[in-house]
């Protein structure tokens, strides 16, 4: 009998002793709890990934989601869907992982095996399989890039170069997502504290702006520079409590364009271009080469941010309140 008490069946063995093994080895198990029933095992991946979707979309950004929901759509479901989570091994998980890291970058792999591992994680917790195959196999490890960080004089060159010149001074000495930069209305703008309250963060997901709270589900309230002021006022004149801070040219969210050839990566490249003649020309005549500003995007002015304030002699804790990161050591 199963611990629900209905009677079961299990056939097959060539002698005695065998078969009052496989009772005894059923009675421990119901005992302690750990009874895992045949059938239960034969669920296949594709039927539990769907109710994994469903419960996965609810508890994480849409980014992530979407991001997950790729991975599953395009390597997890093609590869494991059909297969009975009872017949999955360690080796097999371990190989597919070995397949996918010879072509596809780290964060890909990791991701993809996330995905298995979370729904085989169910799996475990609702009694269909006694572990997860999918732990403990090695995904590759990600290299980390060198982080570019400007100074004052390539953030005011950055500014002067793009078409919201604002919107960049204001990202690179606050140190918001660039999501929580364009999230802003006019009734989280404090002017007589020159301070704004973070509380929605405007991310694009597969060509659409989703709007919900920022990364750490938290709201947090960030100072801006007293240079800025002239800057936030301009943009906040005229406008209802609702209405964004920094909108688009043409109404709604702004966004920083295509990363190559959008409105942010132009001024970028046109800054570099100017620099790399600069240095050409420094070189002809013998003259030192002055540096040439680095390639960015919206998210490292968030890490010139934090450069920037720590070089000031700002406070470790307050720039992580700024950031709105969980702890210092971030």
């Amino acid at each position: 009998r199963k611990p629900d008490g209905k009677t079961a069946r299990k056939g097959g063995f060539l002698r005695k002793r065998d078969a009052e093994a496989y009772i005894a080895e059923v009675e421990v198990s119901k005992s302690a709890g750990t009874y895992i029933a045949p059938s239960d095992a034969h669920a296949t991946i594709a039927a539990l990934g769907v109710d994994w979707l469903v419960a996965h979309e609810a508890a994480v950004k849409p980014s992530t989601y979407h991001s997950d929901e790729s991975s599953w759509r395009i390597h997890v479901e093609p590869r494991w869907g059909a297969r009975r989570v009872g017949s999955i091994r360690h080796t097999e998980v371990a190989a597919w992982i070995a397949e996918l890291a010879a072509t596809k970058s780290p964060t890909t792999v990791k991701r993809c095996h996330g995905v298995l591992a979370s729904i085989l994680d169910g799996a475990v917790r609702d009694r269909r399989i006694p572990a997860n195959p999918a732990r403990d196999v090695k995904t590759p490890k990600k290299s980390k890039k060198p982080k570019p960080y400007l100074s004052h004089k390539q953030v005011e060159r950055l500014a002067a170069a793009s078409r919201y010149p604002d919107v960049i001074r204001f990202t690179a000495y606050t140190g918001l997502r660039w999501g929580e930069v364009t999230g802003i209305r006019l009734r989280n703008v404090d002017l007589k504290r020159r301070r704004v309250l973070i509380e929605e963060n405007a991310v694009e997901v597969n060509g659409h702006v989703q709007v919900g709270t920022p990364k750490t589900h938290e709201r947090r309230a960030v100072v801006y520079p007293a240079f800025l002021d002239k800057a936030v006022r301009a943009a906040a004149k005229g406008k209802a409590s609702d209405d964004l801070l920094w909108p688009a040219e043409f109404g709604g969210y702004l966004r920083p364009g295509n990363a190559v050839s959008g409105w942010f990566a132009g001024a970028v490249k046109r800054i570099r271009a100017e620099d790399a003649k600069a240095a050409t020309e420094a070189k002809e005549r013998g003259e030192e080469v002055p540096p040439i500003m680095p390639r960015v995007t919206p998210h490292d002015l968030r890490h010139t941010a934090a450069s920037l304030a720590i070089s000031a002699g700002a406070n470790v804790k307050a720039v992580q309140r700024m950031l709105g990161h969980a702890s210092a050591a971030m």
